[in-house]
């Protein structure tokens, strides 16, 4: 039967190729994905806390790093996981341009920090803004770049996570995600802090 999404506006689409990776078999749904996917996130999730002690930049701030934590959030359900796309989306950089904007990106958040340029929260959300911006992986950015502001708020800067419209369910339709959506466009025409208040609303 195979997989048959719906998406929600700003979604990206997955192309055959990709569908393809899927390790579940069974899921041929939008629900069924959710429902599978947010299993596999709430495992990373645990693998995060569990590394209680706080990091430094250099440790968390690698390609090796970004590309475990998707691994570890999807890595059950998409045999891709934790591996740049080898598409082009209608959204994110070219698929050439990915490490080299992430490695720009990873040395941009390391000068933010030892030069205090922004407040903690703020380069987390930078980071966040910017990494779903080059979109790395053909699924589940959006979710990664919220984990992984998370783990650099508290992980690097011994901050409280962010609560992300109180953890409401962002990835389908309704107020929080129009909200969170919104934030985002601001973020792109240069004005980041609806999506800071956002993280912690």
């Amino acid at each position: 039967m195979g997989l048959n999404i719906h998406y929600e506006e700003g979604q990206t689409p997955l192309d055959e190729d990709e569908k393809e990776g899927l390790l579940i078999p069974s899921v041929t749904t939008r629900s069924d994905l959710d429902e599978v996917e947010q299993r596999n996130i709430e495992e990373a999730i645990r693998w995060t806390i569990e590394r209680r002690k706080r990091f430094t930049a250099n440790e968390i701030l690698t390609e090796q790093f970004v590309n475990e934590l998707h691994k570890r959030m999807f890595g059950e359900v998409w045999q891709w996981a934790g591996s740049f796309r080898n598409s082009n989306k209608n959204i994110g950089v070219d698929k050439y341009q990915i490490a080299p904007d992430l490695r720009m990106l990873l040395d941009d958040c390391r000068y933010w920090i030892e030069n205090e340029t922004y407040s903690e929260d703020e380069i987390a959300v930078r980071f966040k803004h910017r990494i779903v911006s080059i979109h790395c992986y053909a699924n589940g950015n959006g979710r990664h770049s919220r984990l992984i502001a998370d783990v650099i708020i508290e992980k690097i800067f011994g901050g409280d996570v962010f609560s992300w419209g109180e953890r409401s369910n962002l990835i389908r339709k309704g107020e929080s995600r129009a909200a969170y959506l919104h934030a985002l466009r601001e973020a792109d025409k240069g004005n980041i802090e609806p999506l800071i208040r956002f993280a912690r609303s």
